[in-house]
């Protein structure tokens, strides 16, 4: 691993050499196995019996909006890279709804993120860690299994996130949080909107979250390297609406602190035009852009039709926030 990656990473992740992330095994996860298997057996099942359109609508808008608001904006561009400033109270509520994703609690999503993102830039690591296999081991990997370390690292949160009473409490329930939605949705249209707005979203946000990890690992256009990583990310054009511009991983690889994803004119990016809007109403602040960001040495450009300092210089100034 090159010395700007290590110093990144040194103060969460720490490993006595960079072989802990090779040697491990892949097992069996019952509980997140059948996690997903229940919410797609009914999902499906009970999703067919009782759909109607009024379902349907509140599959599409309730998945969009956890993907959006909790997803992208919460758990990655917040929680994780801690890429923009907001209120507390809208951070927490930026979470909240993405625990509503059904992937996991907040800190394990950090601590599984933070030991994907170390192993990544090391010349090597295990298949699990860089989406390394075929699409069909991958898929049971990723969705029914947990990968094993014989030399497991130790990775330490932030202070801000690993202390943070309402982060803890969510990490205990993260599974018990759909049941409010539930009980709300099954007040308001029956159980049809309960298997629609929660089993199926949440099936759809975790099998769409692999799939669309597997491909941004393994096919698509590469703007960027960053030389001596064991993976390189990859930039999935025909999905930026679909995955609220997660999509752009290359563009997030190269510049993983950057707020904004889609870097380049064409690539579009919800997440960001939220985060703009977000701005102008003095909700976000600070938002770090590659131009803000520490120079990587590792880092190179393969040819492109913008940089992302092009993108950046093109940037409104920022709005200073509103009585926060």
């Amino acid at each position: 691993m090159t010395e700007r990656a290590a110093s990144l990473l040194q103060h969460r992740v720490r490993c006595a050499d960079d072989a802990c992330m090779i040697d491990g095994d892949v097992r069996y996860a019952p509980v997140k196995s059948l996690w997903l298997i229940a919410m797609a057996g009914a999902g499906i099942i009970g999703g067919t019996i009782h759909f109607s359109m009024g379902a349907f609508a509140v599959f599409v808008v309730s998945t969009a909006v956890v993907l959006l608001f909790g997803h992208s904006l919460g758990s990655h561009r917040k929680l994780i890279h801690n890429s923009y400033q907001c209120p507390k109270w809208l951070e927490y509520v930026l979470v909240y709804l993405g625990v509503q994703v059904g992937l996991a609690g907040p800190l394990g999503l950090l601590r599984q993120h933070e030991l994907r993102d170390y192993a990544q830039r090391l010349p090597v690591c295990h298949d699990y860690l860089r989406h390394g296999r075929s699409m069909w081991t991958d898929a049971w990997w990723q969705l029914h299994c947990d990968l094993h370390l014989a030399s497991p690292p130790h990775i330490e949160l932030e202070a801000r996130v690993a202390g943070d009473r309402f982060y803890r409490s969510l990490e205990r329930t993260w599974m018990l949080q759909q049941l409010p939605p539930a009980l709300l949705l099954y007040g308001w249209g029956g159980w049809g909107f309960v298997f629609w707005g929660v089993c199926a979203r949440v099936t759809a946000g975790v099998i769409g979250h692999w799939l669309i990890g597997y491909f941004a690992h393994n096919h698509g256009a590469m703007r960027y390297e960053v030389a001596g990583a064991a993976v390189q990310g990859r930039n999935i054009h025909l999905t930026s609406l679909l995955t609220m511009g997660e999509c752009w991983h290359n563009n997030h690889h190269a510049y993983p602190g950057s707020a904004r994803l889609g870097l380049a004119e064409g690539e579009w990016d919800p997440g960001w035009w939220v985060l703009r809007g977000m701005q102008c109403a003095g909700l976000a602040w600070d938002f770090r852009l590659p131009r803000d960001l520490p120079a990587r040495p590792e880092l190179r450009e393969t040819g492109a039709r913008s940089t992302p300092a092009d993108a950046a210089a093109a940037l409104p100034a920022p709005i200073a926030p509103k009585g926060t």
